[in-house]
């Protein structure tokens, strides 16, 4: 099972990125993939250099691709959590392949989430004519796969996109969110949703993700602080922001954690004599009014918001968004 609190398991039959904005910059799956060449893996092969920095090489694993047709009980499933999977140097035909996994695990949820949405846009499109669907239910599967039969007609406009295929963009700041989410909208799928991990500073959300007339044309927003060494703080006010615009526009808000940097509490004086806290001051400049923040760690500064945690995902019957 995954520590990351929106999704249950992570699914890898892609490995390897390359940075492409600043929220690139204190990558989790980049520091975890430098411990795991370094133990051998040979899936990881050249995915780092000496530095612990993507080198760029992306490597396929086929030998996972065919995981989530073992996992009979229902599950969100983040696809390519170690990669993107809309990578400039990921082939056509294997994200074909990993598609047409996903068409034939319908009991699951896959959440696909991209810093490169142009392409993600590109590829979906094409598929959503008879020939891409086609190519997905059928050309695609891998050989050593047996195709399941999932009931989908070729050509019926109702069978695309996937149901339970939700597609995501992970933004960090406003420049991101506006060069980003447009392609996200233009790409069909069943769920939009948005990662806005880490939070690098305040964004306005409301034009992306309501149309003129102010209704929700995105489904779902995740916000999260950095964690990790060199973890840059996160504002509540940018949190708070952000939160209060998805409650006025109808749309699922989930806040995955604080990060390692925690608003000021009383109740980090009494960690005061036991660990060295870090202490960073952020002011009206960053986008809020002043506020002090403490480096305590991702478990201890926790992911409640105004005495709640926020856990909404699109679809759920039953949302956990509780008082604290």
């Amino acid at each position: 099972m995954s520590k990351i609190e929106w999704t249950d398991v992570t699914w890898n039959p892609i490995v390897g990125c390359t940075r492409v904005s600043e929220g690139c910059r204190h990558c989790y799956a980049e520091r975890m993939a430098k411990r795991l060449q370094a133990m051998g893996n040979e899936n990881y092969a050249d995915t780092v250099d000496k530095h612990g920095r993507w080198t760029g090489r992306v490597n396929l694993v086929p030998d996972a691709l065919e995981k989530p047709l073992h996992w009979r009980k229902p599950r969100r499933i983040f696809v390519c959590s170690m990669s993107d999977l809309f990578h400039e140097s990921v082939p056509d035909k294997f994200i074909a392949a990993i598609f047409s996994i996903m068409l034939q695990a319908q009991t699951h949820t896959f959440q696909v989430l991209t810093k490169r949405p142009k392409r993600m846009h590109e590829w979906i499109s094409r598929c959503g004519d008879k020939d891409g669907l086609g190519w997905i239910t059928h050309d695609a599967t891998p050989p050593q796969i047996p195709f399941r039969g999932t009931g989908i007609i070729v050509g019926n406009d109702d069978n695309w996109p996937l149901p339970n295929v939700h597609l995501g963009v992970s933004v960090e700041n406003q420049a991101t969110a506006n060069e980003r989410i447009p392609w996200l909208l233009q790409a069909p799928a069943a769920v939009h949703w948005i990662s806005l991990e880490p939070m690098l500073g305040p964004v306005d959300l409301w034009d992306l993700i309501t149309d003129r007339d102010r209704v929700p044309i995105i489904d779902g927003v995740v916000v999260g602080g950095e964690s990790g060494p060199g973890a840059r703080p996160m504002h509540p006010d940018w949190v708070r922001s952000v939160r209060d615009q998805c409650q006025e526009a109808g749309v699922a808000f989930f806040f995955k954690q604080w990060g390692a940097w925690a608003p000021y509490s009383p109740l980090w004086e009494e960690t005061l004599c036991r660990r060295r806290l870090y202490q960073n001051v952020l002011d009206m400049g960053c986008g809020g009014g002043t506020v002090g923040m403490w480096r305590v760690g991702k478990k201890a500064a926790g992911r409640v918001l105004d005495r709640r945690t926020w856990g909404e995902w699109p679809g759920d019957a039953a949302q956990e968004t509780e008082r604290e």
